[in-house]
């Protein structure tokens, strides 16, 4: 057990927490807003499992890992309007949709990768690092931190945007209301459907590009399933975080962790089950449920529909 102090052991856990961990961020990201809206997106998983495939293609033709994410987020977002056109404009149920949206995007982008790739499974090159002067230096830190694709950086400075956002602007005001108040945000000339549907675009774009991350430098290759519940781990983070982007990445650090625990100990050499390892993330999410689920704060509107007029 003494492989767990060493360096390689930390360098390992601390830079596959945080690859693990940036499609859950996005993703959570992306849920936090949807849920302060009034929706809630069940579907998280399907988005990102579209985002992955999509962003996949598109990197792999193209050759260029900012298309993919580009092709990710659209790809999310598209799936997204289904969300938009059955729930916010026609009132249909939010859960019921989201498990259909999920289940087919595990059938569509199973059946689109085996016609496409057959049995093949194509790789991408390694993605691209952008190591932060000075910082990439400290001990363990350094490699662990603050070598990673520029999109890590990126999600990082839109949580504290997001924090700015909810806290200081109309925008997020109007958000907070949608979920809350969604009849007096009406009465004070807004457009509450309006609102829940930006929210729920920018929630399928973010999901899809932690998708495409997920697929195209978390694991270089698109197979099916390969969220594996990532978009459940999202929701979980979304309701625990009580509105606050911060919280979304601690969590997501956090699961990320559990999930980078495999390749870590590989590295210290302990041989521990792979099939026991891989149960960490869902024993955690069990456990922080237990926990914190009974403090959690959710919008008093969530998951109901709102027709313009009504009380």
């Amino acid at each position: 057990m003494g492989g767990l102090l060493t360096e390689p052991f930390l360098v390992s856990l601390l830079y596959g927490a945080v690859t693990a961990g940036m499609p859950l961020l996005l993703a959570g990201l992306g849920e936090q807003m949807s849920e302060k809206a009034g929706v809630l997106n069940i579907g998280l998983e399907g988005m990102m499992l579209v985002g992955a495939y999509t962003g996949f293609v598109a990197a792999y033709h193209s050759g260029s890992f900012w298309l993919g994410y580009l092709a990710g987020g659209l790809g999310g977002m598209l799936t997204a309007l289904i969300v938009l056109l059955l729930c916010i404009r026609r009132g249909l149920n939010q859960i019921v949709i989201g498990i259909a949206i999920t289940v087919g995007a595990e059938g569509l982008t199973s059946l689109l990768h085996y016609v496409q790739f057959s049995r093949s499974y194509p790789r991408l090159a390694a993605a691209p690092v952008l190591a932060l002067p000075l910082l990439r230096d400290v001990p363990v830190l350094g490699r662990g931190l603050f070598s990673h694709n520029l999109l890590v950086y990126l999600a990082v400075a839109l949580v504290f945007a997001l924090s700015w956002m909810y806290r200081s602007t109309y925008l997020g005001l109007s958000l907070e209301a949608a979920g809350n108040q969604p009849a007096a945000l009406d009465a004070a000339g807004v457009d509450v459907v309006h609102t829940r549907s930006l929210a729920v675009l920018c929630t399928g774009f973010l999901a899809g590009l932690g998708g495409a991350y997920l697929a195209n430098v978390g694991a270089g290759i698109f197979v099916p399933f390969m969220t594996g519940g990532a978009g459940v781990i999202g929701i979980v983070l979304a309701m625990l975080a009580r509105g606050r982007p911060l919280m979304v990445m601690v969590g997501a650090a956090l699961f990320g962790a559990s999930l980078a625990m495999t390749t870590a100990l590989q590295v210290a050499g302990i041989d521990i089950p792979t099939d026991v390892v891989q149960m960490l993330p869902f024993a955690v999410v069990m456990a922080v449920l237990v926990v914190f689920g009974r403090h959690s704060m959710l919008p008093s509107a969530l998951g109901t529909p709102y027709t313009r007029g009504e009380r």
